[in-house]
């Protein structure tokens, strides 16, 4: 169990804020978006949107889509065809780095920590790295105050303040997931793009992940693909199905549950609608 103590306990935003935040332009739209891997088509004319203030699932099954649409809103891939705009300016053909210093943060499916470094030097250099040409003009993150403060912040509102000088290969899997969300964090997002952030987890780290995502749901829009899907919705506004590729539902939990085509869709998971 991951170590530390929260400054909040889960709770759901208030119905004005979110009802008034989905009145307002969308902070992610995507329109037509689509990308093609030779002759498989990885996601199929993607029309999504996500609300300031709001955490809007991904759900689908295995190989329908879903980080290839992480990767494609974060940048690491570039689309084959649509748009993407964030903030109401489009996005589509700018660097993953331009996109996170617009405030689009992502985290990974797999882990991607550095090590053998320690907890804070991992944040100092998510710090480091929202600077423009960060890595062109490289520094030494010891002792830079400009970079510990904000990376002390970070590790605090995910519970990781007591870990800052541990080596980070030495936490758990769960406290290497919250290193991880304290790095995006780093990064000054406006949207947190979460791609499983409980994979391989067991219950205790997966009830701590969802109480952090539900405290930092107070400061920061989230667009979430997890397979738990008890996370989901005790976490979600909204929720979009993909299969193959292609968004087949989107709407509240409730919403959600009740859809004879994602029944018929989602492989039937009786977890899903249960």
């Amino acid at each position: 169990m991951a170590s530390g103590t929260l400054s909040s306990p889960f709770t759901r935003p208030a119905l004005p804020r979110l009802l008034a935040a989905m009145e307002t332009r969308p902070l992610l739209e995507t329109r037509g978006l689509r990308k093609n891997f030779g002759g498989v088509i990885a996601t199929d004319d993607v029309d999504l949107s996500v609300a300031a203030g709001e955490i809007h699932a991904v759900i689908g099954p295995n190989g329908a889509g879903k980080t290839t649409l992480v990767n494609l809103l974060s940048g690491r891939l570039r689309a084959d065809a649509g748009e993407i705009r964030f903030d109401g300016r489009p996005v589509t053909r700018l660097s993953a780095a331009a996109r996170a210093r617009r405030g689009l943060a992502r985290s990974f499916q797999i882990t991607s920590i550095f090590l053998d470094f320690s907890v804070i030097e991992n944040v100092m250099l998510a710090v480091q790295a929202r600077e423009p040409h960060a890595f062109r003009f490289w520094r030494p993150v010891a002792g830079d105050p400009a970079l510990e403060e904000p990376a002390r912040a970070a590790l605090d509102h995910v519970g990781l303040g007591n870990r800052a000088g541990r080596r980070a290969g030495s936490l758990a899997h769960g406290e290497q997931r919250q290193l991880e969300i304290a790095m995006a964090l780093a990064t000054r997002p406006r949207l947190l793009l979460l791609d499983e952030p409980m994979a391989g987890m067991g219950a205790e780290e997966s009830q701590r992940m969802v109480d952090l995502l539900g405290m930092l749901r107070r400061d920061y829009t989230m667009l979430l693909v997890e397979h738990d899907m008890d996370a989901v919705f005790a976490l979600a506004d909204r929720i979009t199905v993909l299969v193959y590729g292609k968004p087949i539902a989107s709407g509240t939990p409730d919403a959600i549950r009740a859809d004879a085509e994602v029944r018929r869709a989602y492989l039937g998971d009786a977890d899903l609608v249960a």
